[in-house]
């Protein structure tokens, strides 16, 4: 009966953390949307904000069923594991929606948003938005393939934030009144690259779980 209970438990924190994974898949997707078209849109930035204080509650709830579940239950190792796993997905989770909050209110106090267009940017969060679906998903599947993959794009985000550098120093060189667009330029660059490093560590998190 214990046991029923507990898993019944562990199966409710998998719902909880598939749930807020789907709120960060929202926020990344939205704050795309408004970078693949270089035009600040009221509504998404709202929401990218409910997303992000969503995310705050839920990591609270979840960690603090995980501690109930460690303190309270006898967890196997397999259990342990996956609980361990979990708290460090939804610290990963939380980061994700505060710095996807972070590049949509660049955004919002952008100059210059059609600037954008002319940059890496674009591709970056492309990659990075497929990077947070997926290891979500290899959470969701327990697919350690998945995982592997978004561990693997990490690579392209460093190149192409490689080449958004390039781009700033360009932009630098033939300024006429941009600065302030182009500092905002390389800060959307560097929460994309952290977004990326998040969803990795989500990857080897589920790795983790699933092989030990």
């Amino acid at each position: 009966m214990m046991r029923e209970k507990f898993i019944n438990e562990l199966n409710k924190l998998n719902t909880d953390l598939i749930n807020m994974g789907s709120m960060c898949e929202e926020a990344i997707s939205a704050v795309y949307s408004q970078i693949k078209s270089g035009v600040f849109d009221q509504e998404v930035y709202n929401r990218t904000d409910e997303l992000e204080k969503a995310t705050d509650t839920k990591e609270k709830q979840i960690e603090s069923a995980c501690l109930k579940l460690i303190f309270s239950q006898q967890p196997v190792a397999s259990d342990l594991r996956l609980i361990s796993a979990v708290l460090k997905m939804v610290s990963d989770l939380e980061r994700i929606a505060d710095q996807t909050f972070d590049i949509a209110d660049l955004f919002k106090e952008f100059q210059n948003p059609l600037l954008i267009k002319e940059t890496a940017l674009k591709d970056m969060c492309k990659v990075v938005s497929t990077m947070v679906r997926d290891s979500v998903d290899s959470f969701v599947k327990k697919d350690t393939e998945l995982a592997e993959e978004v561990l693997e794009r990490d690579q392209k985000v460093n190149e192409c934030f490689t080449e958004v550098k390039k781009e700033v120093v360009k932009f630098i060189t033939d300024s006429d009144g941009e600065g302030e667009s182009i500092v905002d330029i390389l800060m959307i660059a560097k929460y994309l690259e952290r977004i990326g490093d998040h969803s990795t560590n989500i990857a080897e998190s589920v790795i983790f779980a699933v092989n030990g």
